[in-house]
């Protein structure tokens, strides 16, 4: 547990020192779609769509996040099948049409490798219709087929090892780190961007927990 808990500190502290200017330039576009009142779509294939769900309809958390889902590409409807589904090309021209992003709006996509079709592809095709496309990938991937950081206007290396596993056990490793790390950058991004909106009078949208007096009825004017 030691162990664990001191590879995850220290991969949130190297982004922290090392990825403080990308994640900055990425904050200034969240402010900048709070003040249109535009949407942060946020992406990523098997277990690099948990930012997306972390960040979506949650206490403290902006109500303009919208995670973009897609069934294949997701384990609980058949971790193989969305392996090999995140691989195939075309898919993500489909996911684009329907939830329909514009300029108003951004775009996270998270890819640990960088190398997966659906994710390269979206974020391809969003910086073409001149959404904000904002990448969060590993550069212990880049050279070994990683390309997402090519394709985005704002690259965030999230610092994850390769293979993600990082605790060593004879001839296997566990303890993959790309979920702590994706969920700290996406949420400091968020979080650093909406206190840019306010400062700059921009009330950002963010939830109250349900469970408190006046949450219920808070969220419910932003939904």
């Amino acid at each position: 547990m030691s162990k664990y808990l001191t590879e995850i500190v220290d991969i949130l502290h190297r982004i922290e020192t090392e990825e403080s200017e990308n994640i900055a330039k990425a904050s200034r576009m969240v402010a900048d779609v709070i003040r249109r009142d535009g949407l942060i779509f946020v992406f990523g294939c098997g277990h690099s769509h948990l930012p997306g769900l972390d960040a979506f309809y949650r206490a403290g958390g902006l109500a303009n996040v919208s995670p973009m889902l897609d069934a294949d590409l997701m384990l609980s409807d058949g971790a193989v099948k969305s392996g090999r589904m995140e691989k195939t090309s075309g898919i993500a021209a489909e996911i684009f049409r329907r939830y329909k992003p514009s300029s108003e709006d951004m775009l996270f996509v998270v890819s640990v490798s960088g190398k997966n079709a659906v994710t390269v592809e979206l974020a391809d095709i969003a910086r073409k219709q001149g959404i904000g496309c904002v990448g969060i990938s590993s550069s212990s991937y880049f050279g070994k087929g990683g390309k997402l950081h090519e394709c985005v206007d704002i690259a965030i290396d999230c610092k994850v090892p390769y293979g993600d596993a990082c605790i060593q056990m004879g001839n296997i490793k566990m303890g993959a780190l790309s979920t702590a790390a994706s969920c700290f950058i996406l949420n400091s991004c968020l979080i650093k961007g909406s206190a840019t909106a306010l400062c700059e009078g921009t009330i950002p949208p963010v939830y109250w927990s349900g469970n408190i007096d006046g949450g219920k009825e808070h969220n419910a004017l932003l939904e």
